[in-house]
């Protein structure tokens, strides 16, 4: 069994506070908008870090991360990018690549809006965190937490950061 902690679009934002609710995490997973190596070094510094680069991500943060990244976790098989879209709307690109290899669970961001949806088409669970760092639209910033224990997903939380603008 892993302990997971889920986070998106942090735009080079990260307190302590944050790191917290992930102290009991065996895996962080990050799906893009870092903002800066220095979020990605803290992170993969407290706990071993999963991530995509995102839309806003420069070249050092392309470099160290990919656009997608197919894994899996205690059988769980997990498919991870930035821009993704949502179930009945996904963009092109991703719906091709659900087609091609579904996974059980399919996690983006970019939207910095929270969602966590099953998706009947693809037989998967559409996650986006939202957002937790300080830049974008959002009002609240979010986080989600969960186990993966033989292929399955349990206890799934989510984490409210606070209003944007505020720290913890």
């Amino acid at each position: 069994m892993k302990f997971i902690g889920l986070m998106s679009d942090t735009h080079g934002f990260l307190d302590e506070g944050m790191l917290g609710y992930f102290d009991g995490c065996d895996e962080i997973w990050h799906a893009g908008d870092i903002g800066e190596n220095g979020v990605a070094d803290r992170l993969a510094r407290f706990k071993p870090l999963r991530a995509v680069y995102g839309n806003i991500d420069g070249t050092a943060t392309r470099m160290r991360f990919p656009e997608d990244l197919h894994f899996s976790c205690e059988g769980l098989k997990v498919f991870m990018t930035h821009i993704g879209g949502y179930p009945g709307r996904y963009y092109p690109r991703v719906r091709q690549l659900l087609k091609a290899d579904p996974p059980d669970l399919f996690i983006c961001g970019h939207s910095h809006i929270l969602k966590i949806v099953p998706d009947q088409q693809f037989a998967l669970l559409h996650i986006n965190p939202g957002a937790c760092g300080q830049e974008g639209f959002h009002l609240m910033r979010t986080m989600v937490r969960f186990r993966v224990d033989h292929g399955r997903l349990e206890g799934l939380e989510v984490i409210e950061l606070g209003r944007r603008g505020k720290l913890i």
